[in-house]
């Protein structure tokens, strides 16, 4: 007996594993008072970007392709923000993760901002849950994502 799964079990998936880690990040920021740094920030927006696409998918047609390739392209490049972080806090000396990013947003200009959010500043020094950093979590998230809506492309083939 094999296990299959609709395009739009694995959308609802993708969108639940979008809003645990959402909340997670919440969490984090509001009660134990982690500021995010600008990258950390950038990684929520390109998860909220993934689960958009994969609710537009749900909410129009989930067997359509173009939504699980969206949710694709969002959590590739959320990955990329993730994999710069840990490699910056894995080469860099400095400590610190810089300037939270929401002091960055009032205070610092536009593109010097957005250059910290997508390229960092070299000074991340990692915060961990569970044993593993924060970014190497976000990582795994995005991984997941990758996997759910790679699953939603082959479900809306096989129906």
């Amino acid at each position: 007996m094999t296990l299959r799964f609709s395009s739009a079990d694995c959308a609802l998936a993708a969108i639940a594993l979008c809003g645990v880690l959402l909340f997670g990040a919440q969490v984090m920021e509001h009660r134990f008072a982690m500021d995010p740094c600008p990258m950390c920030l950038m990684q929520r927006l390109w998860i909220f970007a993934a689960a958009l696409a994969a609710y537009a998918g749900l909410a129009h047609n989930p067997r359509w392709g173009i939504y699980p390739l969206l949710t694709i392209v969002a959590s590739l490049i959320g990955g990329a923000v993730s994999a710069r972080q840990l490699w910056l806090q894995s080469s860099s000396q400095l400590g610190g993760c810089g300037a939270p990013a929401g002091y960055m947003i009032d205070n610092s200009p536009w593109r010097e901002t957005l250059s910290a959010m997508f390229f960092g500043d070299g000074s991340c020094q990692p915060s961990y849950f569970l044993g593993l950093d924060l970014a190497l979590w976000a990582l795994l998230g995005f991984a997941a994502l990758i996997a759910l809506a790679a699953l939603q492309w082959r479900a809306r083939l096989l129906r």
